[in-house]
């Protein structure tokens, strides 16, 4: 039986840690339903655009999988049934 907080976590979610190369985000992104090549992690961490964390080992960038969930997650919105109320005022929808 789990008994501690920090156990249930670690349960709950093993391989959190685990750090995937940029085509191994892009394809477990896919699996979330965030659909992004390679190239385009390449491009938004380069112009430190909203891309998803990632650690860098020895110049080489890497995503940790609990992170790239996380920031998936933060990307998906609900349905939409019409453009924002401020992009149409700007005459955008």
């Amino acid at each position: 039986m789990i008994s501690d907080a920090s156990d249930q976590a670690t349960m709950a979610a093993p391989g959190d840690d685990d750090l995937l190369t940029r085509a191994e985000a892009s394809a477990f992104l896919a699996l979330l339903g965030v659909r992004l090549k390679p190239a385009t992690l390449a491009r938004l961490w380069s112009t430190g655009s909203n891309g998803p964390p990632c650690r860098h080992v020895r110049a080489r960038p890497y995503y940790p999988r609990g992170l790239l969930r996380e920031w998936a997650k933060a990307q998906i919105t609900e349905v939409r049934t019409g453009a924002p109320a401020a992009a149409r005022r700007r005459g955008r929808a």
